[in-house]
């Protein structure tokens, strides 16, 4: 049923007028049709044309409401005045006529309209019986006409204004859902980049070593050669890891193998494995932890080890440096990250952006990600020479933790 209502509520608007008009057609036509008291007024044909007449104007009642109802008025004025026919239970096309003008016209012309429609009913029930009571019952249908036309109108917007609202919803959800993946992309690809420059800077250090160590030093030279396959074991790991949750729970599809198990994102904890791989190249690394240490959220710990890993790398691929510290600062409300070397350094370069402190150097991607993770926890970052002008610094504060 409500399917079916549905179905007619979608159809063209001139399909339902025109379907209207005949089920009037149909309601007027019985008093012709019904067995009639001798002493009424005869059934004829002139009769039945301009009750038809009377009822044409429905067709269009949408289109041109005002024009309608002064139609119907005309065609009943005529057979009231000219012909002596059957009389009607109620004015079935006067009141869907009221009704509709109550629905589409605007305010003026539904004011207008009824100071003349309350004229036109004066003058009808005086020409008919002149009682009070057929007065008042014709008040009646055509003011309940008109509250129902009103009534529609208000059910109809208050629609529109639900759709409409459904609508914006969903195209909200929709802009949200695009702007969400847009970020998980860029963390993906942020991800990537620290793994894959961290492990390969490594790698090509200690390759690019290795055959100077075969022949000085071969003890050296098997070391270098299990950093590197460890650094690349180590690499597959995180990035497996990070893939993996990009597949779907359970078997993956069509290969019936269960997925790849996910383990956590590396945090502090992990620190000194990285920093025991690049001491393999040749670097001389220190580590220190002061203040309060205890235990970060592990969405923290993760930026903390992404952010030392990607200065390291930096170390390793730019600065010609024979020793850098790693030094986390464990602060009341915040925790500080300082990655300092000896190198050659780099011109500092200011870059105004709203997480960077004034005077902070720029860099490359790797810089970039840096001051884009601090920024995603609340935090700063700052990066220029190190102490005395010698070296280069990156110093990152996080918090509140």
């Amino acid at each position: 049923m409500r399917a079916r209502g549905e179905l007619i509520r979608r159809a063209d608007p001139r399909w339902r007028d025109l379907g209207l008009t005949l089920l009037v057609q149909v309601a007027t036509t019985i008093p012709f049709v019904v067995p009639r008291d001798p002493h009424d007024s005869p059934a004829t044909w002139p009769a039945y044309l301009l009750t038809t007449l009377g009822n044409l104007p429905l067709v269009w009642r949408r289109r041109a409401p005002v024009a309608a109802i002064f139609g119907m008025v005309a065609a009943g004025t005529l057979y009231t005045l000219a012909l002596d026919g059957p009389g009607q239970p109620l004015p079935y096309a006067p009141l869907i006529g009221v009704y509709t003008m109550a629905l589409v016209c605007p305010a003026r012309v539904r004011m207008t309209m009824g100071v003349v429609l309350a004229g036109l009913i004066l003058a009808s029930v005086a020409l008919n019986t002149g009682t009070a009571r057929e007065l008042l019952f014709a008040l009646f249908v055509f003011a309940a006409a008109y509250a129902l036309g009103r009534l529609q109108y208000t059910r109809q917007a208050y629609t529109e204004a639900v759709e409409a609202r459904a609508a914006e919803l969903e195209r909200a959800n929709r802009i949200e859902a695009e702007q969400a993946a847009a970020r998980e992309r860029a963390r993906i690809a942020r991800e990537m980049h620290d793994i894959l420059s961290h492990a390969v800077s490594i790698m090509i250090v200690q390759a690019e070593a290795g055959p100077v160590a075969v022949r000085r030093a071969p003890e050296r030279a098997e070391a270098a050669f299990d950093a590197i396959a460890e650094t690349g074991r180590d690499a597959m790991a995180q990035l497996r890891t990070m893939l993996g949750v990009l597949r779907t729970d359970g078997p993956a599809h069509g290969t019936g193998h269960e997925a790849a198990p996910r383990s956590p994102q590396p945090g502090i904890e992990e620190l000194p494995g990285l920093l025991e791989r690049v001491r393999g190249s040749g670097l001389q690394v220190s580590y220190e932890r002061t203040g309060a240490v205890r235990a970060l959220p592990a969405a923290l710990e993760a930026t903390v080890h992404r952010v030392v890993q990607e200065a390291l790398t930096n170390v390793v691929k730019h600065a010609g440096a024979s020793a850098v510290s790693v030094r986390l600062e464990y602060g009341p409300h915040g925790l500080t990250v300082t990655v300092t070397d000896d190198g050659r350094g780099r011109a500092p370069v200011p870059v105004p952006t709203p997480t960077s402190v004034p005077g902070a150097a720029s860099g490359g991607h790797g810089l970039i990600g840096i001051r884009e993770r601090a920024a995603a926890h609340g935090g700063t970052a700052e990066y220029g020479p190190g102490p005395a002008g010698l070296g280069f610094s990156v110093r990152v504060v996080l918090g509140p933790v």
